[in-house]
């Protein structure tokens, strides 16, 4: 690693710990030469996933844009950053397992809706006039009734029956 400050790459490693839930991981290091201490984050490259658009065309999936659509969806909403870098975490762990190349943009939705559905009703209906393309007002109520209906879940039930 080349420090920083004077470009050498002598340094030494003095702390690590994981980061991301144990996905990466943050190193501190000390210049050898100068004695400037830097962190550095590692983390494993994998397969670039591709979103299948509506529309046919392909575009890399951007780790930035999910959350950027989560976060627009829970905007004033009681809903904590943790909880929204939680469920990207999941989300984004449930794509590596279970899709080696290529998503379909509705099953990406499907799942953004499946853990806003656990966090907040609100941000839920939100992302899902986004996402379903809502035309009218009838779309709206028709999914409130519709989420009325669907039992209450703890996010731990699915644990269970794992």
């Amino acid at each position: 690693m080349r420090c920083p400050k004077c470009k050498r790459i002598e340094d030494r490693v003095i702390d690590s710990r994981p980061v991301n839930h144990c996905s990466g991981i943050r190193r501190r290091r000390v210049c050898l030469n100068c004695a400037f201490r830097f962190t550095t984050y590692e983390e494993i490259e994998h397969a670039a996933l591709l979103v299948i658009k509506r529309d046919g065309r392909h575009e890399p999936f951007d780790g930035h844009k999910l959350r950027a659509g989560i976060i627009k969806a829970c905007e004033k909403r009681p809903v904590g950053i943790e909880a929204i870098d939680q469920a990207i975490d999941e989300i984004v762990q449930d794509l590596e397992m279970t899709h080696d190349r290529e998503i379909r943009s509705s099953e990406l939705g499907a799942k953004v809706m499946e853990k806003l559905h656990l966090i907040d009703k609100v941000a839920y209906v939100r992302y899902a006039s986004v996402y379903r393309q809502f035309q009218d007002v009838g779309a709206f109520l028709d999914e409130i009734h519709r989420l009325e209906r669907r039992p209450v879940q703890n996010g731990l039930q699915s644990e269970l029956f794992n």
